[in-house]
């Protein structure tokens, strides 16, 4: 179900479609255009309790036009925004947190999946 729902959102939000297509070590977790993963970057682990994942990407982003995509991104993927958090998401007992360092215009953003 999440393979159609996210094959829709592809069709329909042509902004998710870029080469690197999604975050390393993920399968459902879109890559913002004008991110680039960094080549390592990604550590995966499989828990009997859920994934975890770690990686990195870098862009010539803002903050602002990063948490806006996933903003509006994510919700079509089934994530739901943690209020009062800045870039925090859950879905089906995992939990997604971007972290951004460096400055705007040279913007690495880190992308933490784990269980709840």
């Amino acid at each position: 179900m999440r393979r159609l729902l996210l094959a829709l959102v592809l069709m329909a939000a042509p902004l998710v479609a870029h080469a690197d297509g999604f975050v390393p070590g993920t399968e459902d977790l879109p890559l913002m255009p004008g991110l680039e993963s960094i080549a390592g970057s990604a550590v995966v682990f499989d828990k009997p309790e859920g994934r975890i994942v770690e990686s990195t990407a870098h862009g010539k982003l803002t903050r602002t036009a990063v948490t806006r995509f996933y903003t509006q991104t994510l919700p079509q993927l089934g994530w739901k925004h943690i209020a009062g958090t800045p870039a925090t998401w859950t879905r089906a007992g995992e939990r997604l947190r971007l972290d951004f360092r460096g400055p705007d215009g040279d913007l690495s953003v880190g992308f933490m999946l784990a269980p709840q």
